[in-house]
């Protein structure tokens, strides 16, 4: 039988030093290059829910776009929730999948709006972790990400959201498992990062996938993650 074939980004060997104190290596190393976020920041609830859901399947500029279209045709959740569905998907068709992501930002606020008596999302600041992220996730589109986003930037609940650069570098590092979803690597995350540096780990390594750990062709002999990368060494020994 052939030996198992690994993709690029998986090392292909389990790590057995996952732990604090690679964590804060880490953590430590990517601040000196990119400075230390700060967390202290919160956006609204909706709106940060609004715009994770437009951020599906795109980047951020599209993202922005798409939001500042629909929020210059409606101007109020209540017009966007109200609007037909073909109008809120043509206003927010920069961001892509517009006939999709439509239905999906109005039902959301249709069930904000049952929930809370208005369009206002800060309830589920309050409510016990779990609950808060089981009540997300049952919104049609949203998936553990997207419930993620919404804790850890609008109500400061330290969650790891886990977008595709994270997973990469994650998957890379040898920090979660081979073969680990994205969906997956959340809890696992969550679970590994010191609640102080989930903020800042989670803004660094998105900085540190695009300009360092790419998709295709990572920069590795530049990386100051380098010597702890099982995908470096992997690289390191095949080449």
């Amino acid at each position: 039988m052939a030996d198992a074939q690994h993709s690029p980004d998986d090392p292909g060997v389990e790590r057995p030093d996952v732990g604090v104190e690679l964590i804060t290596e880490i953590h430590v190393r990517l601040e000196r290059q990119f400075g230390l976020p700060d967390g202290s920041l919160r956006t609204d609830p909706t709106e940060e829910l609004i715009r994770t859901i437009l951020s599906q399947n795109t980047n951020d500029v599209n993202r922005d776009r798409a939001f500042d279209s629909m929020w210059a045709r409606f101007g109020s959740w209540e017009a966007v929730a109200a609007a037909p569905a073909g109008d809120l998907a043509e206003a927010i068709r920069s961001g892509g999948l517009g006939k999709i992501k439509a239905p999906r930002i109005q039902n959301a606020l249709r069930r904000v709006k049952e929930r809370s008596g208005a369009y206002d999302l800060s309830f589920v600041c309050s409510l016990p972790l779990e609950e808060a992220q089981a009540w997300l996730q049952a919104l049609p589109g949203v998936g553990p990400k997207t419930a993620a986003c919404v804790l850890l930037f609008a109500c400061g609940i330290p969650v790891m959201p886990v977008d595709t650069h994270i997973h990469r570098v994650a998957g890379r590092l040898g920090l979660i498992p081979k073969g680990t979803s994205a969906n997956a690597a959340h809890s696992l995350l969550t679970g590994l990062v010191p609640v102080p540096m989930i903020y800042p780990l989670h803004i660094n390594i998105i900085r540190h996938g695009r300009r360092t750990c790419r998709a295709g062709r990572p920069l590795c002999d530049g990386c100051v993650l380098a010597d702890l990368c099982l995908y470096y060494r992997q690289r390191a020994t095949t080449s």
